[in-house]
């Protein structure tokens, strides 16, 4: 009868990817980050160890989305208090936080908890195409 198996700490080999946001579709661009990151494209995958890769994603400011989204998508969040809900358009978040927008798409689609949370650490986002992880020789890899 065959086992199955399950990951070990020293059996997990960690590579870093470069991934360009320039003119990418927002949804299809997270999907592939969360599964990176999450290790699905790895055969050691397995669901409540962390097996998965870093992922550097620079040019976050030219990301795009399809239909009408750019008006009508609003992120909310609430203070806990009293009239603290606080909504923000997708327009005026890639104005002010280009980064925040990629993370939130990916961070939805990762676990909760604290794998979700560990996972979510390996994520670098940055506005344009500067970033300081040239000692981990990332990957560039084409979405």
């Amino acid at each position: 009868m065959n086992k199955t198996y399950i990951a070990k700490k020293e059996d997990i080999k960690r590579q870093w990817y470069l991934v360009d946001a320039k003119d990418k579709i927002l949804g299809r661009l997270a999907v592939k980050v969360a599964v990176l990151l999450r290790g699905k494209h790895k055969p050691i995958f397995t669901p409540h160890i962390d097996t998965g890769d870093g992922v550097i994603v620079i040019n976050a400011s030219k990301i795009k989305v399809t239909g009408r989204k750019l008006k009508q998508k609003v992120y909310l969040r609430y203070s806990g208090y009293q009239g603290g809900q606080r909504q923000v358009k997708l327009e005026t978040m890639l104005n002010r936080k280009p980064e925040t927008v990629i993370r939130l798409a990916v961070s939805r689609m990762l676990p909760t908890g604290r794998l979700g949370s560990d996972i979510l650490k390996k994520l670098k986002v940055y506005p344009d195409d500067k970033h300081p992880h040239k000692p981990q020789n990332p990957v560039v890899l084409e979405v």
